[in-house]
């Protein structure tokens, strides 16, 4: 059935109401403005990070591991990588002046994902994890810790990725992935 205007209404013999077409156009996109705009006022974190953490990388080929300590070790635990030839794991500081925000890591032999907030400050950070195989690039999702009143909160996502495919990871500041904190991409990533 097509749409009815002003006109189609006249020439079914309804008389006119002069103005009606236009402030119902009118009301009807204000009223869609005023919900269209409150996603998005909403969609905003609670605290945003000013400025920004640094982002720390570091790297290991895990075809020497197991290995911890040293430069994978920080006031959480620490991080301790398990041997996978051919793999090639990160892990990644965030510092926010002398505070330890968090940290991600990933995995090789297992294929995972940890994300760790450690500062319980009202604010999360957010991990975009993708992975390149065979010139295609599949997108695994973001990830955030779940933001409890622990001192720590962390989430461990496990993935099926193909040996030897290179893994791109970013890190946010927003969950709408536009304020970019750091990450490791490209030929700076991680290997499966």
């Amino acid at each position: 059935m097509r749409a009815r205007t002003d006109t189609t209404a006249r020439d079914a013999g309804r008389p006119r109401r002069p103005g009606g077409g236009w402030r119902r156009a009118a009301l009807a996109a204000a009223a869609l403005l005023s919900t269209a705009a409150a996603p998005a006022v909403t969609a905003a974190p609670a605290h945003a990070y000013s400025p920004n953490p640094e982002v720390r990388a570091v790297y290991r080929d895990t075809d020497s591991c197991p290995c911890g300590g040293g430069a994978l070790s920080d006031p959480y635990g620490g991080t301790s990588f398990a041997r996978d030839p051919g793999g090639y794991a990160v892990k990644l500081e965030l510092n926010q002046g002398s505070s330890f925000v968090g940290k991600v890591e990933f995995h090789p032999k297992s294929e995972q994902l940890r994300v760790y907030d450690t500062k319980n400050d009202g604010d999360t950070f957010y991990v975009h994890i993708t992975y390149t195989s065979g010139r295609t690039t599949h997108d695994l999702g973001t990830y955030a810790a779940p933001g409890t009143p622990a001192a720590v909160d962390h989430v461990t996502k496990d993935f099926d990725i193909p040996e030897g495919a290179g893994v791109d990871i970013s890190v946010y500041d927003d969950a709408r992935l536009t304020d970019y904190i750091g990450g490791a991409r490209g030929t700076g990533g991680a290997v499966a």
